[in-house]
Order: C-alpha cells, then sequence, then structure tokens
C-alpha cells in the first residue's frame, strides 16, 4: 500500500523529541500534512524544514500540524531542530515501515550510480484521515507555501 490521493492515509505512528511520539490515530477529526525528507542537516532537507518552520503559525491557525519523517534517528532529529531552530515536529521511521507503507523507499539515481532512498514527497491529510493531496519528487522552492494554500482550501 502507498499513499494515494482520495485513500486513506497508511497508519503513522513513530517516535519523536524528548521522548514523545507522533501518530495520525491520535489527530482523528483534525487535518495533517505529513512530510518524508531524504536526510536532516542537508542543503535541500534544511530549506525545506525551515520553510515549513517559517509557515508554523499559519499551519497552526487552520489547525493543521506539519511532521517531517524521515529515517534518521530521534537524536539526530533533536540535533537538527536545535541547529536551526525548526519548530516542525521531526518522526524518526529507523526501520523504514512508514516509508515503504506510505510508498517513498524507492531507488533513486545519482551520477549513474542506482540506490533505495527516501523520495521526497507530502501528503495532505483531512479530518477524516484521506489523502487529499500528494506532491510526489517535491521541488523544495515555494513548496511548503504551496502545501498551505492546499491546506487553507480544506476549510
Amino acid at each position: 500500500m502507498s499513499a494515494a490521493e482520495g485513500h486513506p492515509a497508511p497508519a503513522l505512528d513513530l517516535p519523536t523529541g524528548n521522548g514523545g511520539r507522533f501518530s495520525l490515530s491520535a489527530l482523528k477529526g483534525k487535518p495533517a500534512v505529513v512530510y518524508f525528507y531524504p536526510k536532516d542537516d542537508t542543503t535541500g532537507c534544511t530549506r525545506e524544514a525551515q520553510d515549513f518552520t517559517a509557515l508554523t503559525p499559519d499551519f497552526a491557525a487552520l489547525g493543521v500540524p506539519v511532521i517531517g519523517v524521515s529515517r534518521d534517528t530521534v537524536k539526530k532529529h533533536d540535533r537538527f531542530k536545535a541547529k536551526y531552530d525548526l519548530a516542525v515536529v521531526l518522526a524518526s521511521d529507523e526501520d523504514g515501515a512508514a516509508c515503504e507503507a506510505w510508498g517513498v523507499w524507492v531507488q533513486k539515481k545519482l551520477y549513474g550510480r542506482e540506490y533505495m532512498g527516501i523520495e521526497r514527497a507530502t501528503f495532505l491529510i483531512d479530518a477524516d484521515g484521506r489523502v487529499v493531496r500528494a506532491w510526489r519528487n517535491v521541488k523544495v522552492a515555494d513548496h511548503a507555501a504551496a502545501v498551505l494554500e492546499a491546506a487553507r482550501s480544506l476549510g
């Protein structure tokens, strides 16, 4: 199964910083943004997290939490958040089960080398737990603003 528009979002229950957990099922009746990214503290991933952080008050005003997911450890997420003063929740999918379930663990190619990795993808989930919008192979520039615009249309 993977996350597809119009379908129920796959389950998501992952550890976050400070001993916390994030679970989509705990948000029953509320929308959310879940974005998957390859790696903490890399140029594109840092920019994406900073862009979502800058818009966190706007998402919060809509009642839409933003959750970033990668296979980095919680400890690495905590350092990443502290280094860049990030406001988004970062969840750790160390074993890759969530990436598999959401269909973002894919074959990638860089300089002719093929390898498995996380596709940069974002999902807008409505209050009923359905994927309303899926952005695949995301380009970071202006992406967070586009997601915010889509979130505004939920109301």
